[in-house]
């Protein structure tokens, strides 16, 4: 039997990520769990922020961002990057987090992250408590030490990835097995 709850955001796990913002000379960090992926051509994502958030005005005004996936080793900079305001603290000096240069936008890659995806805001959807940036991807920037130098393949699970659900940060768990695995022929 299942209990009934109010009606509510209950789909998890979500990434926790760092989005940057801003320009190098002046950016912010932002903890985002409200973000995914919306199409894969063209490339769109988004991430819904409330207005009243400092990172908001500034993603607004410069239309761009980057979404920075996070690690387990990482987890004490995203929460704290979470709860703290970019009003009243250097996130990047606080958090100990490294801006590097954008490629294709102006705001700062976190240099920590495994995984950093350059956007350019397209539509701005008011919702209530949050508004959806929905954004064209413009890169996607990898860690070289995670790419697997026999196969070329990247080893995004080897990341320790960081997880959010309902209040806790989780480390990724174990493969359990690949995309059509289910469905696969059995080797003889």
């Amino acid at each position: 039997m299942k209990q009934e709850w109010k009606p509510g955001t209950m789909i998890y796990p979500l990434p926790a990520v760092l989005v940057s913002c801003g320009t190098m000379e002046r950016s912010n960090l932002l903890t985002v769990a409200w973000t995914g992926t919306i199409c894969t051509d063209p490339a769109m994502c988004y991430i819904s922020v409330r207005p009243e958030r400092y990172s908001y005005d500034i993603i607004k005004s410069r239309m761009e961002f980057t979404i920075n996936l996070t690690t387990a080793a990482m987890a004490r900079a995203t929460d704290w990057c979470g709860v703290r305001s970019g009003r009243d603290y250097d996130k990047w000096a606080e958090s100990g987090l490294t801006p590097a240069p954008g490629v294709k936008v102006g705001c700062p890659q976190v240099a920590e992250s495994p995984l950093s995806i350059e956007c350019r805001v397209k539509e701005i959807l008011h919702l209530g408590s949050h508004d959806m940036f929905i954004a064209e991807v413009l890169g996607v920037y990898a860690d070289e030490s995670l790419m697997d130098a026999t196969t070329g393949a990247f080893r995004l699970g080897d990341a320790g990835l960081l997880n959010y659900t309902h209040g806790q940060y989780y480390s990724q768990g174990e493969p359990l097995g690949r995309f059509g695995w289910s469905v696969a022929k059995k080797k003889k």
